[in-house]
C-alpha cells in the first residue's frame, strides 16, 4: 500500500462572510490549497467533498473546470470533514491514484441546528418531547459525567478561557477576543452547567487538502506530512451518544470515540505519549474535558488537574484545541474535521506564529464527533 501525504492545504477563514455562499468559500479553499501544493486543478485525480447544508460539493467543478474529475459526495454529521479525509486517504493507500482532493464546506442559518427525528431513524413523539436539542443532550450528559468524575463547572469555564485564547492567534477563527474566566462562568446560562460561552455556534468556512502519494510527493519535489492513520467508526452497543433515546445503566465504556482513536494509534505504531499537539471535538466546554480521556490522554477524572495546571495550553504536556476549537471557530459541519487537520499542518510546519507550540511538534492528533455517535480521527507526522 501507497504510503499517503498532505502536500498542500487550504482555508477560508471561519464565521459569518455575508455575499459569499458555502460553495464560494469551498472554492476558495480548494484554490488556497491547489496553490500551496503547486498543482493545477487538472491534476487532481479524484476528490470528496463534504456539506451539510451548503449544497451539494461536487457542483463545484463548475467553477475549478470541468475536466471529467472524479467528486464523490460525502454527509456524516459533524464527522463529514474527517470521513471526506478518511475516504480520500484510502483511494490513494490503495494504490489506484496519485493526487486527490478532500474539501468539506457550509454556510449554516444563524441559530441552533434543526435537527429533525426521521433523519435519525427516531419517532416524531422523540422531538416533541423536545429530545433532539443538542444543547440539553450535551448538558445532560456532562453533567452525568461531573458527578461521576469530580469534574468542576470551573474547569468547564478554563476550557472555554482557553480556546478564546487560542483564538486570538489564528487568523482563520471567528472569535478573536480573549474572554475572562469570570465573564463566562456568570454569563447567562443556556443549559445547566453551560454558559453562552461554553457552547461553539454554527458558522460559515471552508478547509481543502490536497493529498499525495509519497511517489508522487517526491516527484513534485514537496515535503510532505505524512498522514499516518486515518480511522472512522460508528458508535457500539450501551454507549452514550447523541439522540440516543437511551442508556444502558452499567453498561460497557466502549465509544465510537475509543474504537477510532484506538484503531488510529494501532495504525501509526504510536500511542497517546507520543502526541505533540491535539486537536479535540469541542462542540461545548464538556467535549474537550470527556474527549481527553476517550482519546487515550489522560484517566477520567483526571481534566480536574489537567486544566489547573495549565497541562492543555500552547506550552503544556499536551496543546489541545491550538487555534481554539470550534468554541472560537464555530462549526461549519462540512469544514470543521478539515480544520482540525489544517491546523495540525500548520503546527508541524511551525507556521502557527502566536499560537505556535514550541519545541517543533512532530506529531499531530485530531479527532472529530458527530450525531448520532459517529468518530473520525487522524493522526499526522512529519
Amino acid at each position: 500500500m501507497s504510503r499517503v501525504c498532505i502536500i498542500g492545504a487550504g482555508i477560508h477563514r471561519f464565521g459569518r462572510t455575508d455575499g459569499l455562499s458555502g460553495l464560494d468559500q469551498g472554492v476558495f479553499a480548494v484554490r488556497a490549497a491547489l496553490a500551496d501544493a503547486g498543482v493545477s486543478w487538472t491534476d487532481i485525480q479524484f476528490a470528496y467533498g463534504g456539506s451539510d447544508s451548503a449544497g451539494n460539493p461536487d457542483t463545484m467543478v463548475e467553477r475549478l473546470g470541468l475536466n471529467g474529475t472524479q467528486f464523490i459526495n460525502v454527509k456524516n454529521g459533524c464527522a463529514t470533514g474527517g470521513s471526506a479525509l478518511f475516504s480520500a486517504q484510502m483511494a490513494i493507500k490503495s494504490g489506484e491514484f496519485d493526487l486527490g482532493l478532500a474539501v468539506g464546506f457550509d454556510k449554516h442559518p444563524r441559530g441552533a441546528f434543526d435537527a429533525k427525528p426521521a433523519e435519525y431513524n427516531l419517532p416524531e413523539w422523540y422531538g416533541d418531547a423536545g429530545f433532539m436539542v443538542t444543547t440539553q443532550f450535551f448538558a445532560a450528559k456532562i453533567m452525568r459525567y461531573m458527578h461521576l468524575y469530580g469534574i468542576s463547572r470551573r474547569t468547564l469555564g478554563m476550557v472555554a478561557e482557553k480556546a478564546f485564547m487560542n483564538g486570538v492567534h489564528a487568523p482563520h477563527a471567528w472569535r478573536r477576543e480573549p474572554v475572562a474566566l469570570d465573564t463566562i462562568l456568570d454569563a447567562p446560562m443556556v443549559s445547566d452547567p453551560f454558559t453562552k460561552y461554553m457552547f461553539c455556534s454554527p458558522g460559515e468556512g471552508g478547509v481543502a487538502l490536497v493529498l499525495a502519494s509519497e511517489k508522487k510527493a517526491r516527484e513534485l519535489g514537496v515535503k510532505p506530512i505524512y498522514l499516518a492513520a486515518a480511522t472512522m467508526r460508528t458508535r457500539p452497543p450501551a454507549s452514550f451518544e447523541v439522540f440516543a433515546p437511551s442508556i444502558d445503566i452499567g453498561g460497557g465504556t466502549a465509544t465510537a470515540t475509543r474504537l477510532a482513536s484506538a484503531a488510529a494509534f494501532e495504525i501509526a505504531g504510536i500511542g497517546p505519549q507520543d502526541i505533540d499537539v491535539a486537536q479535540l471535538q469541542d462542540t461545548e466546554a464538556g467535549a474537550e474535558i470527556m474527549h481527553m480521556a476517550e482519546n487515550g490522554f489522560c484517566n477520567d477524572g483526571d481534566q480536574e488537574t489537567w486544566l489547573a495546571e495549565g497541562r492543555t495550553r500552547i506550552n503544556g504536556q499536551l496543546p489541545v484545541n491550538t487555534d481554539g476549537g470550534c468554541l472560537a471557530c464555530g462549526e461549519p459541519i462540512g469544514a470543521s474535521g478539515l480544520r482540525q487537520v489544517y491546523e495540525n499542518i500548520v503546527q508541524l510546519r511551525g507556521s502557527g506564529e502566536g499560537r505556535q507550540v514550541p519545541d517543533s511538534p512532530r506529531t499531530a492528533y485530531s479527532h472529530v464527533y458527530g450525531a448520532p455517535g459517529v468518530s473520525a480521527v487522524t493522526i499526522l507526522k512529519r
